[in-house]
């Protein structure tokens, strides 16, 4: 069904409402909320259609937000958050989207019905109309770039990084990413396959705009991704096992390892790797990958805070959890569902996490330590605490010209004066970007 026809059966904008709902009311992550979801339309168009609609809302929600206030008379109600969604979503396709105006408006107007939510229908045809009157107005709000985020993210953002950074990352993040893939075979093939361009090692690019939705609507999912050709991962996730010498003996430790992009980067390089999570439910998920790619792991369900391996280690990753921050090009809604005041509590996480893989490290080891986080209090924070506490740990900085090879471009931006990378959604933009990660490179003397 095309997106603007046909108003009063409209699954895709039903299913897009509901993604929407379940993220911002029932604090659902955006990857468990949208593949159930998406997987109740029959029609491949449908599917496309909401999987851009929700995300297009969640990357522009603090600039719809803001137009939707502006054109009503009073404040919804917090408790009619349905209302509010369906009204940010009928000015994304008004104001960002390639729907015809009478589409936007008369399939939101439509879609109060199914929702039960018919006694809105006028102030939905009213706001939304209104919106056509002032398209002028309301466009230039949704090109402020720090807009479209939370008040207190656009702060952190520029505090730490300038306001000319903070909008060159801001105006990443509202862009549809290209798709990134590390491949366990034959990158040429599958790089011709899906349209993409080989990278840096394995990684496989393929542009931003090349038919966008679900992942397994791509051809080549069935073959490629379900038999173990290939798994998607950003090209700046795979830069913290690239940047981790695999010692003689091949042992690494893989702390915090679901769902195991990076494992599976390690194993296929040669590693022995030891997995460690506390989650059984994210362990199930990384056996299953490591199955359908016929790689191998030893796999500890364990707090790895806590847990010990019997022996020193000469490489450990720790890929912490964090705000994840820096992955708002695929991930939008956590700029929704996370607050301000949960950093401070994933710090504290990362310090135990990190001090107890330093103290398995051997003399001589390195010690990879990766957040996929924008804020200083997760990033070189919680490295400078670490190597205060221990005199035995130095950096291993890392230099410009091995990032290079490791990445898709000149990364000297990345680099930090320590020698630690801090990679930004805005870094190579001509390439297509990359998510913003904190990785440092720690050895023990020795």
């Amino acid at each position: 069904m095309s997106p603007g026809m046909n108003p009063g059966h409209d699954p895709a904008r039903l299913c897009a409402h509901a993604v929407l709902v379940d993220i911002l009311h029932r604090r659902l992550p955006l990857d468990v909320a949208l593949p159930p979801r998406l997987d109740g339309l029959a029609d491949a168009r449908d599917r496309r259609f909401a999987h851009r609609l929700a995300l297009t809302v969640l990357r522009h929600r603090g600039a719809l937000r803001t137009a939707a206030a502006s054109l009503l008379d009073r404040p919804l109600p917090a408790r009619d958050l349905r209302v509010q969604v369906l009204l940010e979503c009928g000015l994304a396709q008004l104001l960002l989207l390639d729907v015809p105006d009478h589409a936007a408006v008369d399939s939101s107007v439509a879609l109060a019905g199914p929702l039960r939510l018919g006694r809105y229908r006028a102030l939905v045809n009213a706001v939304l109309r209104r919106a056509l009157r002032e398209r002028g107005r309301l466009q230039a709000l949704l090109d402020a770039p720090l807009s479209a985020l939370p008040d207190w993210l656009a702060g952190r953002w520029t505090e730490r990084f300038g306001p000319d950074v903070a909008r060159d990352i801001a105006r990443a993040l509202r862009a549809e990413p290209p798709l990134d893939i590390s491949v366990a075979r034959d990158p040429a093939g599958w790089a011709a396959r899906l349209g993409g361009a080989i990278l840096a090692g394995n990684t496989v690019r393929r542009p931003a705009g090349s038919g966008a939705g679900p992942v397994a609507d791509l051809d080549g999912y069935e073959d490629g991704h379900e038999d173990g050709g290939w798994w998607v991962q950003d090209a700046a996730a795979a830069l913290p096992v690239r940047l981790l010498p695999i010692p003689d003996d091949g042992l690494v430790l893989d702390l915090c390892a679901a769902p195991g992009g990076k494992t599976a980067q390690l194993a296929a390089a040669g590693a022995r790797v030891v997995a460690v999570d506390r989650s059984a439910q994210r362990l199930t998920r990384l056996r299953e990958n490591l199955r359908r790619l016929r790689l191998e792991a030893t796999i500890v369900e364990a707090d790895a805070a806590a847990w010990r391996n019997d022996a020193p280690a000469g490489a450990i990753l720790l890929d912490a959890p964090c705000s994840a921050t820096g992955t708002l090009r695929r991930r939008p809604d956590i700029a929704w569902t996370k607050a301000e005041a949960d950093i401070a509590a994933l710090a504290r996480v990362q310090a135990a996490l990190l001090a107890n893989a330093a103290a398995q490290l051997r003399p001589g080891g390195y010690l990879v330590y990766a957040v996929c986080s924008l804020e200083a209090e997760e990033g070189p924070a919680r490295i400078a605490r670490l190597l205060a506490e221990d005199p035995a740990l130095e950096r291993a900085p890392v230099d410009a010209p091995a990032l290079d090879r490791m990445a898709l471009g000149p990364m000297a931006p990345a680099l930090t004066a320590e020698g630690d990378v801090q990679t930004l959604p805005c870094h190579l933009a001509e390439q297509g970007g990359m998510d913003g990660f904190f990785i440092a490179r720690i050895r023990r003397r020795g």
